[in-house]
Order: structure tokens, then sequence, then C-alpha cells
């Protein structure tokens, strides 16, 4: 394997993750993986293992496995349900044509002869997947950046800086209030007070990665996309190293516009500044008040109080 330039997208829990990976589809420089890139495995535990699931984390590998061992081991659930039971894959009416033997086939053939590093095992994750992906809407080259996604993978930058040291990890974080309106649409919501433990550990967390690898780590306000999505798309731009395209003002699946609701890629449907403030109002007013003692101190760090319609929220 050659030249290999890699973004991953992270973020809390409907935090604008999958929307801002959307928005990054279509732009020419860039191969964006289809669904979430579920990297994590059982074989990775830290004191942060209670916080997050393993499948979003980034994984470790015992020594001595083969190609097709190291494959599996990567827990890329969405992918590989649409492959193996697509009848029960939520993404089964899109329109993606891939044969996983030829992906594991690619895969082998890029890893080469062992003994194989976490960074080959990542690279070929990201490269076999593109090879094998027959419709995808746009020629792959050595030229192009190739793009991932995963919630609260930026818990672990530091070991994704350290196999990748030209990575470029973008962190989005968005208001509290919304991100917990948009999770409670899910079969199974988290409880609010797991919900604000959680979006205090990953956004502090994150801040003292970005300090730390200021090159590679960046975080971005998900207000900031749905208020100016051009000057966000152009920070965005500058940061992982490619032209602005007027493709980034608007979400994307393989090249084409969403016009609908982005699911099923995300539970936030929308990605407008109406949307965004409407969940807040969706809220109760118990809701509202252990919200704002649970994530002041951060929100004010992040500016969400000079945002008009959180700023009574959190006003001095």
């Amino acid at each position: 394997m050659s030249r290999f330039k890699f973004v991953m997208v992270s973020a809390g829990f409907e935090h604008g993750g999958n929307v801002t990976h959307r928005h990054l589809d279509g732009h020419p420089q860039l191969l964006v993986y289809p669904f979430e890139s579920q990297l994590g495995n059982r074989n990775f535990n830290d004191f942060l293992a209670s916080v997050e699931r393993v499948q979003y984390r980034y994984p470790e590998f015992p020594e001595g496995l083969t190609a097709l061992e190291l494959y599996e081991q990567m827990i890329d659930e969405e992918l590989k349900t649409f492959l193996r039971k697509h009848s029960s894959s939520k993404f089964r009416d899109v329109d993606l044509k891939l044969n996983e033997s030829h992906r594991i086939a690619a895969f082998e053939q890029l890893l080469g002869a062992r003994p194989y590093s976490r960074r080959q095992a990542i690279e070929a994750f990201f490269r076999a997947t593109f090879v094998a992906w027959e419709n995808y809407y746009t020629e792959i080259t050595d030229d192009k950046v190739y793009v991932g996604y995963s919630p609260a993978i930026s818990i672990d930058a530091d070991r994704m800086v350290r196999d990748f040291p030209d990575v470029r990890i973008m962190h989005i974080v968005r208001n509290p209030f919304s991100a917990y309106r948009d999770t409670k649409r899910r079969p199974f919501p988290q409880p609010l007070s797991g919900y604000l433990i959680r979006w205090n550990v990953y956004h502090s967390t994150v801040e003292m990665y970005a300090h730390m690898y200021p090159r590679n780590v960046r975080i971005f306000r998900y207000e900031d996309l749905v208020g100016d999505k051009r000057a966000f798309m152009e920070d965005v731009s500058r940061f992982i190293g490619v032209n602005f395209e007027p493709s980034m003002l608007y979400p994307s699946w393989n090249g084409r516009e969403i016009s609908d609701d982005i699911a099923p890629w995300g539970t936030v449907l929308k990605s407008t500044a109406d949307y965004n403030r409407a969940m807040v109002d969706e809220l109760n007013d118990a809701e509202k008040a252990q919200i704002v003692a649970g994530s002041t101190a951060l929100a004010r760090h992040f500016k969400f109080d000079e945002i008009d319609y959180l700023r009574q929220y959190y006003h001095v």
C-alpha cells in the first residue's frame, strides 16, 4: 500500500456526525465510507469502556492473526449486516452494489504477507471497501482522501495519531438540548443523566486532544454547520486539505443529493437551523433544567451561551 490520506468524523450521539459525513459525500476529492465505519472490536478495554460500546472505539488486534481473522475482528455492523442479512438492514433500500467476497479478497491482497500492523489493517479496510464497491459514483484514484465516521472514536485520538501522523479528525459538538431530543427518537434511548455524563466526557476529552494534536484534531460546532454551511465547509476544507465544493452544502448519498430526511443514516433528520432550534422546544422543563445543571461549564466553553435560542439557558 502506498500513499493514504485519511479523515475521520466523530461526534457524540445525535451530534450531527452522520449529517456532516453525508455533507462530505459528494466531494470529488473524497472517498466517503457508505455507513458508519465501526472499526472497533472486543479486544480493547480501558477505563472508558463503560462509557462507549466497543464498535465505536479504535481497535486493538491480537498478534498472529490471518488476514481473514483481522477482517472479522472489525465489527463494522452496519455494512456487514447490509451484506450478510440484507433484509434486516436499515439500509436495505439503498442502492449499494458491493460483493463481500470481493472486499475480503481485496483486503487480503492489500495486506500482503504477515505480520500485519494495526495501521495496515485500518488502511486495507477502507481501501478494500472502495475496490469492491461496484457502483461508486466516481473513480477511485491515489490522490483521493478516505473519509470515515464513527461516533465517539475521537476519544481514542492519541492512538489514531500514533498510527496515522497525518490523519485529520473532525469532532462535532452539538448543544445537548437538541442532541438529547433527537436521541429520544431511538427505540432504547439513554437516560438523561447518562447522556449528560457522556456529553461531558466526549467533548472534554477531545478538547484535550485538540490542544495536544492541533494539526490532527479539531472540534467543529454543529450549530455553525446549520447556521452558515458555506463558511463551515470552507473551514472544514482548509482543515482536511481539499478544495471547497458546492456539493458540501447539502447531504448526499453516493454523489446524489438527499432531499428528504437524512434517515436511515442518522437520527438527526434535517441539517437546518430551524430544525435544530425546534428540537430544544420539544423538551419539557424538567429535562431542560437537568441539561442546564449538567452542561453549563462546557457549554459556555464552546460558546453556546452566545447562540440566541440557547442564551437563556446559559446566562451568567
